[in-house]
């Protein structure tokens, strides 16, 4: 199986002549946590994140993106036609969430997410979902447990109706496998936008409590 195989065709892919606001609104309509920064002939020159994104002040919205991205040498890269393996173990070699993929001349034709790997590995359907949240957690950054499962009890309430507390929503988590939530949600992409949808609330809800208290 090559990377090929494994990409998500559709990415938020950024062009250097956008501003910040462009990336933000880019990022939440394709419900994704990174992006790469792309020229004219969509060649790899930079790289930003979601939370990166929510640091910066609203007075630098208008800005150029390519004044807050990381530079193309600080980006984690594999090609089209390299092995899946290869990018399995750079995803544990360099424990990101996201990797670019490129062609041979440099042009970004997709991106692999964890959760794109974790389609190929089947023995994972039998994990306590309570491990993927830790991973999360461990990816966005400042946010603690507690507000992280916060959003989650919001998500759940908006996408189902259903009032659960953030207490009961963890205990369901660790009874709860990989598998089991899936068929739940209705399918894999389902699962990943519901947890994707749960990272983003717990950062907006953390950069709110930070303006607050301004």
């Amino acid at each position: 199986m090559k990377v090929r195989d494994l990409m998500d065709k559709n990415f938020a892919k950024i062009y250097i002549d956008e501003t910040v606001e462009d990336a933000i609104n880019l990022l939440k309509k394709k419900k994704r946590f990174s992006a790469p920064i792309v020229d004219k002939e969509d060649k790899l020159v930079g790289w930003i994140t979601a939370l990166e994104l929510l640091g910066i002040s609203e007075k630098d919205f208008k800005k150029p993106i390519t004044e807050f991205m990381r530079n193309k040498e600080e980006v984690i890269t594999v090609y089209e036609d390299d092995e899946a393996r290869d990018v399995v173990l750079k995803f544990v070699k360099y424990k990101v969430v996201s990797i670019p993929v490129l062609t041979r001349d440099g042009k970004v034709v997709g991106m692999v997410r964890n959760c794109d790997v974790v389609k190929t590995l089947a023995k994972l359907y039998e994990i306590p979902v309570y491990k993927i949240f830790k991973e999360l957690h461990n990816h966005i950054g400042d946010i603690s447990w507690e507000e992280l499962m916060e959003a989650a009890a919001v998500v759940t309430k908006r996408m189902t109706g259903e009032d659960i507390t953030p207490k009961e929503y963890e205990e369901r988590i660790k009874k709860t496998t990989f598998g089991k939530a899936i068929w739940a949600c209705g399918g894999l992409e389902k699962f990943f936008v519901g947890l994707i949808e749960i990272g983003m609330v717990a950062l907006a809800r953390r950069l709110a409590k930070i303006r607050g208290g301004r």
